[in-house]
């Protein structure tokens, strides 16, 4: 019997408060409204953005269902809806492309105006929520709220794949593979020979190195404080892995000495305030590029002289790894499916979608790079 213009109930994490675990709860998941889609969600990613919003760290608007690397199947969608249909695979995007603003309209800007990212509102396009719980209105997380057996996005915030493609594993695709691989593809832009470093190895740190080793690079330093992590390091290209804590100076110092003054390009994939300012440090004075790719803390600043920039140095960020998210996805999907990239080595647990708060542990203690929850 079609669902379609009706009702689903059915279960989804809810956060209600913040620094509390998420409750399975029963909710109604409304029809999709015109220019939206309903998506029966098929597998979704744990990323540390996600429990960035449970610490407070990301200001969210409670109650609100987390979540934003999935991939599912269109289940309705509502009118004027024309680049999904329903059966479709697809991929909900965090960062959406409208392809009508300026930003969008922009060759090398994917932050498109219609972006949850910087308002957090918390709503669809159109101001309001799609989901109900115990009679109130429960608030999407970007746009996307994966963390739901059935979840609605705007269409701009969605992308149709290829019918053949693993929903288990693509769904990384949806934020953390693409974000690090992409800021080192798009966005620093690493050259053939040159030298990298990248601070942190979770999953995007992970995906970094991969994008580092496909650029070319001839030396990926990967740093981290838990030396468990190396082994995958190296696996995906990392040609030599320090631990901070190995040694007596700052590691900006250290990683200029092994470099000759300081590597082409670094990665800052963790979101601390200490680590981002010894990326720059690290790299090159006259021409070393610093990316920051992984979340800050929310309000807070950092301090910075000047003269770290004027020498030479550039300091970049992005959202999603520089990549226009309709138009790049699909792609991604394509080359991971003609293996020209792994995806398989990020995911270190696959668990039902009921046992997110062990997926959250995981995550927190260290001893998982990616679980991927499946309904």
């Amino acid at each position: 019997m079609s669902t379609a213009g009706k009702v689903i109930k059915c279960k989804a994490a809810v956060l209600w408060e913040i620094q509390k675990p998420f409750s399975i709860e029963e909710v109604e998941v409304a029809p999709p409204k015109a220019h939206e889609v309903r998506i029966k969600m098929v597998a979704t990613g744990i990323c540390r953005s996600d429990d960035h919003v449970v610490s407070g760290s990301l200001a969210a608007r409670l109650p609100m269902i987390v979540g934003h690397e999935g991939a599912g199947i269109v289940e309705s969608v509502g009118e004027g809806v024309t680049s999904v249909k329903p059966g479709d695979k697809v991929i909900p995007l965090f960062t959406p492309q409208c392809g009508k603003c300026r930003n969008c309209k922009h060759p090398e800007n994917n932050l498109c105006l219609k972006t949850d990212l910087s308002n957090g509102s918390g709503t669809l396009l159109d101001g309001t929520t799609r989901f109900t719980c115990r009679g109130k209105p429960i608030y999407h997380f970007l746009g996307t709220s994966t963390f739901s057996q059935y979840t609605v996005v705007d269409e701009i915030s969605v992308a149709k794949i290829d019918a053949a493609s693993p929903l288990e594993k693509v769904c990384l695709i949806g934020c953390g593979f693409s974000t690090g691989y992409g800021s080192a593809i798009n966005v620093a832009k690493v050259t053939q020979g040159s030298t990298c470093a990248v601070f942190g190895l979770g999953g995007v740190g992970l995906s970094v190195i991969i994008g580092c080793k496909t650029a070319g690079a001839a030396r990926i330093i990967a740093v981290d404080i838990n030396k468990d992590k190396f082994a995958k390091a190296r696996e995906l290209g990392a040609t030599e892995c320090i631990n901070p804590q190995d040694y007596d100076k700052p590691i900006e110092q250290v990683l200029q000495e092994m470099s000759n003054g300081g590597v082409d390009f670094s990665f800052e994939v963790i979101g601390r305030l200490d680590t981002i300012a010894s990326a720059l440090l690290s790299c090159e004075q006259g021409c070393g590029v610093s990316v920051i790719v992984g979340v800050p803390p929310n309000a807070k600043t950092l301090s910075v002289n000047p003269m770290l920039l004027l020498t030479g140095r550039t300091w970049k960020g992005a959202i999603f790894g520089g990549f226009k998210s309709k138009d790049s996805v699909p792609k991604l999907v394509t080359d991971f499916m003609a293996k020209k990239f792994p995806l398989d080595p990020l995911i270190t647990h696959i668990s039902p979608f009921e046992k997110i708060n062990e997926g959250f542990e995981l995550l927190r203690s260290g001893k998982s790079i990616r679980t991927v929850l499946t309904f």
